[in-house]
């Protein structure tokens, strides 16, 4: 079975967001000052094979907290999907 996973990336909401700030003072410039915060993250498709959807789910979360998110700074969502 082929799946897709579309999963995010963000910066944990206890940390700072330098980016995210560096975005917001651009937006306010742009006279787009009611924008009250800005996060900045990742977002990946991932397309794989699995024989069932909770095989899929387990690679997926593999990928993610071994790989595609740094735990200490970031968490991670995903959603997934059968093609």
């Amino acid at each position: 079975m082929k799946f897709v996973a579309e999963i995010n990336v963000m910066p944990r909401p206890e940390l700072l967001d330098p980016q995210g700030k560096a975005v917001l003072l651009g937006l306010e410039h742009l006279g787009l000052d009611q924008v009250d915060d800005v996060r900045i993250g990742k977002h990946i498709t991932l397309n794989l094979e699995a024989e069932t959807e909770e095989i899929a789910r387990e690679k997926v979360e593999k990928a993610c907290s071994k790989l595609l998110a740094n735990l200490i700074m970031e968490s991670y969502t995903f959603e997934l999907k059968q093609v």
